[in-house]
């Protein structure tokens, strides 16, 4: 029995796509070439996720955003999603520092801006010192690929590094942190429904309890994550359910399964969008990042899980491990992997979703 749920773009009059269920879209900058773009095409994706350029003297805009919606529109590509560095990660807000306030405000603009140029669509991640890893390793055949083990990882955001016991001189409190959250989170619900975009928080990277004196109480674990859709309490706040970080946790950690997790945030109508990738075992051992069939997670068995509950959105490659011939390499062989447990399940359910 399937489950029913709310999906963004038929959310939103006028943008839905023109295929519907599972979607394929890829990750770019705003800057990707004329080249990069056809390549995309070939593919046979339709949606990009785009992040936003870092030139000096950009304006962030509206109208710079519809310039870079009408480019991808150029080549055939639809933009899902418009992310920015400068309001994703904000130790600022999620930690209460010098500048939260002008941050939010901020973060506001940005939401009204990619708004008005028609996507409606953004990730946002809620940790206040970064991804943390441990460099890298060699996976299948040689290839680069990021691993952490606990004991030497450092933390990284922009141009930020964070290590060591306290990252930003003392311990955080849970209370605390629920505090930051709530004073945010209930500035900007309100102005994503005006905005008409819907905003997916990405689990915790890794979600380990603690790191740096930062207890991840929120989004490092499924109890966290109810509590948080609660206290936002809006129509526009839901989940960028990243499968890589869940299985990094594993159900004991994260306190749920990922097939579990589907089910629970598509029945709520809070499962926006995907990153589909696996990892080589969950914490606490040491773990490395995989191609999406050299993991401990059976995919196949999340891509039917995402077609049982009707997902209608995007699903993208991320965190793809280095092949020899560069990254086109790794997105190819990801994209085709992806389209054919798509295909797969869809068959297995009877027929197009």
């Amino acid at each position: 029995m399937t489950t029913p749920t709310l999906y963004p773009m038929r959310a939103v009059p006028g943008y839905a796509s023109s295929t519907k269920g599972i979607q394929l879209a890829i990750q770019t900058g705003a800057d990707a070439s004329d080249e990069d773009l056809q390549f995309f095409q070939q593919l046979g994706v339709e949606w990009a996720m785009v992040s936003e350029g870092r030139a000096p003297g950009l304006d962030y805009s509206a109208d710079y955003y519809k310039g870079i919606v009408a480019r991808f529109a150029n080549h055939g590509l639809k933009v899902y999603r418009i992310g920015s560095m400068r309001v994703h990660n904000m130790p600022e807000v999620t930690l209460n520092l010098p500048g939260r306030d002008a941050k939010i405000e901020e973060f506001k603009q940005f939401i009204r801006n990619i708004g008005a140029a028609g996507v409606r669509y953004n990730t946002y991640a809620h940790m206040g010192n970064g991804i943390w890893s441990s460099g890298k390793a060699k996976g299948r055949g040689g290839m680069d690929a990021r691993r952490l083990d606990i004991t030497d990882a450092v933390g990284w955001w922009g141009d930020h590094t964070f290590s060591g016991e306290l990252t930003h001189g003392r311990r955080y409190s849970e209370e605390e942190l629920w505090d930051n959250y709530t004073h945010m989170i209930r500035q900007i619900a309100p102005v994503a429904e005006d905005a008409g975009v819907r905003i997916g928080i990405h689990p915790d990277d890794p979600p380990v309890y603690a790191l740096g004196g930062v207890p991840r109480c929120m989004f490092g674990n499924f109890a966290g994550y109810k509590q948080a859709m609660e206290i936002a309490n809006s129509p526009n706040i839901g989940v960028c359910l990243c499968i890589g970080c869940w299985l990094e946790g594993g159900p004991i950690g994260m306190g749920n399964s990922v097939i579990d997790a589907i089910k629970h945030f598509a029945g709520a109508g809070q499962l926006y969008k995907v990153h589909f990738r696996n990892v080589s075992n969950p914490m606490p051992e040491p773990w490395t990042e995989t191609l999406i069939d050299d993991g401990y997670q059976d995919m196949y068995a999340v891509m039917k899980a995402l077609r049982d509950v009707q997902f209608d959105g995007c699903i993208i490659p991320d965190h793809i491990p280095a092949m020899l011939g560069g990254p086109r390499v790794g997105t190819a062989y990801s994209i085709a992997y992806m389209r054919a447990l798509v295909q797969a399940a869809n068959v297995e359910a009877g027929g197009p979703a």
